[in-house]
């Protein structure tokens, strides 16, 4: 019972991140798990909130608002009396007041600025997606990597089998008089080659790994890896005939993609800022009410109390304030001109967010043929190699070929080997990017 109390509380102890780097995560796992931690996308959801707020603000504006105040006054010297004569005399007066004023109409800027502020709500979130697509596209080329560098290991290993094998054979034709040490040391020579292979391949894959980690926010690589996708979905990606043409995936990326998005709305904005800039042409009118009261003394005079005079002083008011704009110095039309610069500005940010789009596509796309007729090649000079190799090995075995050429061999299968897998996974990458442009999921 005792020993069942230590175990769980261990499991207790064990450190929610420790438990969570033994399993494997797949590639969604992995884009979830960085856009709820990644800092600049936490950064970017605040700026989604200071617009929301900035929207409330203005519908706010609507609103009458309420001030109230108080004055104490003393004044010392020569003053005029009530008998219109000079004196020194000392006053007081203390004062209150209570006021509101409510904008009637304001050139329509109100309303323009409350649908401005809508439209920076929606571009900001359209930001805020953009950079999530952006964090997932940097975990998938991270995630890309490691898988390839995995495979390397393995390949570097498999070749430090091969090469193991060899000298172990060596090691017995030596000792029975049938090899020289010569040919037994230029093999070893070349395992040890092998091992150094494999020991920077196996380190390529942990700085790999903590990219990765690095990506995630994670506090440490220690236990995390990752699943390996299956040869069936690997080999089913051959095929020049599934690409979609980058035109069809530019005008399907055109209705969705985050960053098109949020400069269309950014365009939109524009107009409602031209509106707001031409409200300051038109008058505007308010209404204002509030009430006040004083209490004032004169030295040598006598004054009521100051009860008394609060209520004898109270006195109310309403009122229409209109202004009328006649002159300001050209400054409504400078911003008025400005405000139509930034439009313009705008549309060309919009062409050339939809230029680079297009550019982007394109390179995924030609990049994505190149990996299929890559990984096609590359695996027929993998049975080829192979081929090759296995009877150059069965020479070497029987004599009728040198270490040398066994080697050489050896090499040239192992070098296609590594040739194969970059190129199936750069295949893996680019189909996964072209599918990610239509809108859908980065997952494999």
């Amino acid at each position: 019972m005792k020993t069942k109390l230590f175990l769980a509380s261990l499991v207790i102890l064990v450190p929610l991140d420790i438990l969570a780097q033994e399993r494997q995560w797949s590639l969604r796992e992995c884009c979830d798990y960085a856009v709820e931690h990644n800092i600049g996308i936490k950064q970017q959801q605040n700026q989604c909130r200071q617009q929301e707020l900035q929207l409330s603000t203005s519908k706010n504006s609507r609103l009458p608002d309420l001030s109230a105040s108080v004055n104490q006054n003393f004044s010392f010297g020569r003053g005029l009396t009530m008998d219109n004569t000079y004196t020194n005399t000392n006053t007081s007066n203390t004062s209150l007041s209570l006021g509101t004023s409510v904008p009637l109409f304001t050139g329509f800027q109100i309303p323009n600025q409350i649908k401005l502020d809508q439209l920076n709500i929606d571009a900001a979130t359209a930001d805020l997606e953009k950079a999530k697509d952006d964090i997932r596209m940097e975990v998938a080329k991270a995630y890309v990597q490691i898988l390839y560098d995995m495979e390397l290991a393995d390949v570097a290993h498999r070749q430090i089998a091969i090469d193991s094998a060899q000298v172990a054979r060596l090691q017995a034709f030596v000792n029975n008089g049938k090899a020289s040490e010569a040919e037994l040391s230029q093999q070893k020579a070349t395992l040890a080659n092998s091992k150094l292979t494999a020991t920077q391949a196996d380190n390529n894959k942990r700085l790999a790994i903590l990219t990765l980690t690095q990506l995630l926010e994670l506090p440490t690589p220690d236990g995390f890896s990752i699943v390996r996708p299956s040869l069936d979905e690997l080999d089913k990606l051959v095929s020049i005939d599934r690409l979609v043409t980058p035109d069809q995936i530019y005008a399907e990326a055109l209705g969705i993609k985050p960053e098109i998005v949020s400069q269309q709305l950014k365009l939109k904005g524009t107009a409602y800022s031209i509106k707001i800039a031409q409200a300051a042409n038109y008058p505007t009118l308010s209404f204002s009410a509030g009430m006040g009261t004083n209490y004032y003394t004169t030295s040598g005079f006598k004054a009521d109390k100051f009860g008394k005079q609060l209520e004898n002083n109270f006195s109310q008011y309403i009122g229409l304030n209109l202004s009328v704009p006649i002159f300001n110095r050209f400054s409504t039309r400078n911003n008025i001109r400005n405000a139509r610069i930034q439009q313009e500005n705008q549309q060309l940010q919009l062409d050339n967010t939809k230029k680079s789009l297009y550019k982007e596509i394109q390179q995924v796309y030609y990049n994505a043929q190149n990996a299929v007729s890559k990984t096609q090649s590359s695996a027929e000079a993998v049975q080829s190699s192979k081929d090759a190799f296995e009877l150059m090995q069965a020479k070497y075995e029987n004599g009728k070929a040198n270490i040398t050429e066994f080697n050489e061999a050896k090499n040239n299968y192992l070098k296609s080997e590594s040739d194969f897998v970059q190129a199936r996974y750069e295949n893996l990458y680019q189909h996964a990017l072209l599918e990610f442009y239509r809108g859908k999921e980065l997952n494999f």
